[in-house]
């Protein structure tokens, strides 16, 4: 027995081999000694099991993680509902929309997103998460009812500018406030719940219109509009809920409110926080949190400080390689080919004898369609007769469908399996996807109805692909942001990431159709190298995380810090007792 009633885990060797200790409450603490008795050892802990188990063990976090998700959840509806949206009969009579006005809708949400996720950075550390949140969820029903009221086409593209900047908004604060709630055990499943959002909000989108487009007058694409208004108001609401960001607390000096939320947030309500027989947990992590505040302001006067030293703070020595994996897994993310493949494939169903026919079928002209797959204009083969509308649609749903479901495994798994394996295997399925299809299209594009076991083949490769992306970069790309930045650069730094996420969508779908204007297979080629590109830098260049407490990131970056920083790190750690607290938890 260790003092306080920790129970010592058996060791092979003390002082050398790890030391890991229960601690109240259910918790543990693995303690890695350090050879130099005045550094203070390296350490992970627990507050309970990771995985469903854990889920459910804290339902009230999960809960917090869950209301918060539904920020990604507006901002996926928004991006399924339009498509038919655009092709209903009165919406196309009453304005009638050609490549241009397509062009622009599409363009201007994601420009208007790019804004909104930079300024939610700035808006996060100066009027805290929730608030922000708060905001960003009022912009974006304000956006939503310009559109689902608009009087003209005009109304509908600002509808959907400042809609833009709320899911820009949204997109970069809810996965930066779910991060901040999370025990490290669970952080990456809770995080991995925003891109399960935003695919659920795509299938409601996408089907809700479907659903919808038979209805009479404008029924048919102003309800569905209007639907958009119930999450974003839910969230508006919710957020004087939800508890405040313990990590925000401390940033603001507010330690005992941080620590009464921190208590709630792991289940430990009824413990005191400073008392020698409480959780060492909730001490330990909030003498974390304060280390960690006061390495970034010393980092913030070394930068300039105010706006604009924040912001070059990111590509300093210090934080560059945080800040190129947080941009480069959304470059990634999108340039894996999934937005085109949303878009576009669709218009690849029907021309490989599966397609989609009448007013669902692709926004593309006859002359991208062609362009897609070669087929020199000619109508395709409608597998099935009169039922291919119903086929195709099942087919082109699917997509939406497949990556929801394979969300749910990175939820539950994605602490225990870890986030590099999961880029590593999910690029290099993505990759064999892209170029199998892209020998499909070189090999049938003359003849698709001669050849449907090849149609059917390139369906399944859209599958494969969609389902080995719910499972890796979707994710992913949201948790790495969010974890890899430190306190005072974690806004800005998951803000930059999300612009990232906004400025490479809006060159793919630029990009896209004059790729497959010049050639289908090259097109999917390009995604296929993005993907093989994809795998190298996930094996050599991103660090595991899973596990790894958010204060504690710095030592998985070490290598980037210099010793001043090693210097003041230990200094503020005996100052404020974490080096105290670790040797009475050990025994020592």
């Amino acid at each position: 027995m260790t003092p306080h009633g920790y129970v010592a885990l058996p060791s092979s060797a003390e002082h050398v081999s790890p030391t890991t200790l229960q601690t109240p409450h259910g918790g543990h603490l693995t303690v890695h000694p350090h050879p130099d008795s005045t550094s203070t050892p390296a350490y992970t802990y627990a507050y309970g099991p990771g995985g469903v188990r854990g889920l459910l063990a804290n339902r009230y976090t999960l809960g917090c993680a869950v209301f918060a998700s539904i920020g990604g959840l507006s901002f996926g509806y928004d991006q399924g509902v339009i498509a038919n949206v655009l092709v209903m009969k009165d919406f196309l009579a009453r304005w009638p929309v050609g490549p241009w006005e397509k062009g622009l809708m599409t363009a201007v949400l994601e420009l208007g997103a790019l804004f909104g996720a930079l300024s939610a950075g700035v808006l996060a550390d100066s009027y805290s998460r929730r608030h922000s949140i708060f905001l960003a969820s009022i912009v974006f029903c304000i956006g939503s009812g310009l559109q689902c009221g608009a009087r003209s086409l005009n109304d509908l593209i600002l509808g959907r500018a400042i809609g833009g900047f709320g899911v820009g908004a949204l997109s970069m604060l809810s996965p930066l406030y779910m991060a901040e709630i999370s025990p490290p055990e669970l952080r990456g499943s809770l995080m991995a719940l925003e891109q399960l959002a935003i695919v659920f909000g795509v299938v409601c989108g996408f089907w809700t219109g479907f659903l919808t487009r038979a209805l009479p007058s404008s029924t048919s694409w102003r309800l569905p509009l209007a639907l958009q208004l119930g999450p974003g108001l839910a969230l508006a609401a919710g957020t004087f809920l939800l508890p405040p960001s313990p990590r925000f607390l401390v940033l603001r000096g507010r330690l005992e409110e941080a620590g009464g939320s921190l208590r709630r947030l792991r289940g430990r309500e009824g413990v005191a926080v400073g008392e020698g027989e409480g959780d060492p947990l909730i001490r330990l992590e909030l003498l974390e949190m304060r280390v960690n505040v006061g390495l970034v302001r010393g980092a913030g006067k070394d930068a300039g400080g105010g706006w604009g030293g924040g912001w070059k703070g990111l590509f300093g020595r210090k934080y560059v390689r945080r800040t190129f994996i947080g941009v480069m897994v959304m470059f990634f993310q999108q340039w894996s080919g999934i937005n085109a493949l949303l878009y576009y494939g669709p218009t690849l169903v029907k021309n490989i004898g599966i397609g989609l026919r009448g007013d669902t079928a692709s926004l593309l002209s006859d002359r991208d369609t062609a362009a897609l797959l070669g087929s020199g204009g000619a109508a395709p083969l409608v597998a099935g007769g009169g039922g291919g509308d119903t086929a195709s649609l099942l087919v082109a749903g699917g997509i939406g469908v497949v990556q929801f479901v394979a969300v749910i495994p990175a939820v539950v798994g994605l602490d225990r399996w870890g986030r590099r394996p999961l880029l590593r295997g999910g690029s290099a399925i993505m990759a064999l996807s892209h170029f199998l299809i892209a020998l499909l299209i070189l090999q049938f594009e003359d003849d698709w109805p001669s050849h449907w076991v090849a149609a059917w083949t390139a369906v399944t490769c859209i599958y494969t692909f969609t389902a080995a992306y719910g499972t890796s970069f979707g994710p992913i790309g949201w948790v790495l942001p969010s974890e890899v930045f430190p306190l005072s650069m974690r806004s800005r730094g998951v803000a930059l990431a999300t612009a990232s996420n906004w400025v490479n969508n809006f060159l793919i779908g630029l990009v896209t159709p004059a790729l497959m204007e010049i050639s289908a297979a090259a097109t999917f080629l390009v995604f296929s190298c993005a993907c093989s590109a994809a795998y190298l830098w996930s094996t050599h260049l991103v660090p595991e995380t899973a596990g790894v407490s958010l204060e504690e990131m710095d030592a998985v970056f070490g290598s980037e810090a210099g010793r001043e920083d090693g210097r003041r790190k230990r200094e503020l750690e005996q100052e404020y007792g974490l080096q105290e607290l670790i040797a009475e938890v050990v025994g020592g």
